[in-house]
């Protein structure tokens, strides 16, 4: 499953640089202009990781950043004309993992998201095994295993799960599933959800029987069980 990357720039001809680098080298890119616009797509789509340029019309990319912090982890680039140490070394303390200043190479900022994502999928590995859930995702092939057994995934079902071993007994409701995992959240319906995790629960039980690995919160929605 490719990387999705999100392009928070409202300059027009460094976007589209940017966008046009990263789908040469097979990711899928998403284009903003504003902060408003990336924090509410970082809470709706499923993001890999966002590109941010520190001069937005509407809001300082150091505040969105702050902000983005509070909800999410993911990793993030700051994309901006100031080459000040102070403002890079703001930037890396408030939370991001990397800072391109312009004018920059395509080719070394790709360079650089690569770097980024495999270092991101490592830690998630470190944290899944430190939780000691015996859950491993392999991101470069799109596969999930369970006890050591790759597991036979739709494309839906293996979004669902990898969500859930990220971060295992968080409570995720049906409609916050959705639309984290969903391209268009609002042509499905969320007895969909339901279907999803009734067939994870059956794959998951032809590894480990009675594993009870999906739980389900009358109300609330469902978790990843946390303690084996």
């Amino acid at each position: 499953m490719p990387s999705t990357i999100l392009i928070v720039d409202d300059e027009r001809a460094i976007a589209e640089t940017v966008e046009y680098a990263l789908r040469v080298e097979g990711y899928v890119p998403l284009c903003c202009t504003t902060g408003t616009d990336a924090l509410e797509m970082v809470k709706t789509r499923q993001i890999d990781l966002v590109i941010l340029d520190v001069g937005l019309p509407d809001r300082s990319g150091f505040e969105i950043c702050k902000d983005l912090r509070k909800i999410s982890e993911i990793p993030l680039i700051f994309l901006t004309a100031r080459s000040d140490e102070i403002d890079r070394v703001l930037g890396l303390e408030i939370g991001a993992d990397d800072y391109v200043v312009k004018p920059f190479s395509p080719r070394e900022l790709v360079a650089r998201v690569k770097t980024i994502l495999k270092r991101s999928a490592s830690s998630a590995v470190s944290i899944s095994r430190a939780t000691r859930i015996p859950f491993f995702v392999d991101d470069q092939r799109c596969k999930v295993f369970f006890f050591d057994t790759a597991l036979d995934l739709s494309k839906y079902e293996l979004r669902i799960l990898s969500l859930f071993i990220k971060w295992p007994g968080r409570v995720f409701s049906r409609e916050e599933i959705m639309n984290k995992i969903w391209e268009s959240p609002d042509m499905s319906l969320e007895r969909t959800i339901d279907s999803h995790i009734k067939s994870l629960r059956a794959k998951l039980e032809l590894v480990r029987a009675n594993s009870d690995a999906i739980v389900t919160h009358r109300g609330l929605g469902y978790s990843l069980k946390e303690e084996w």
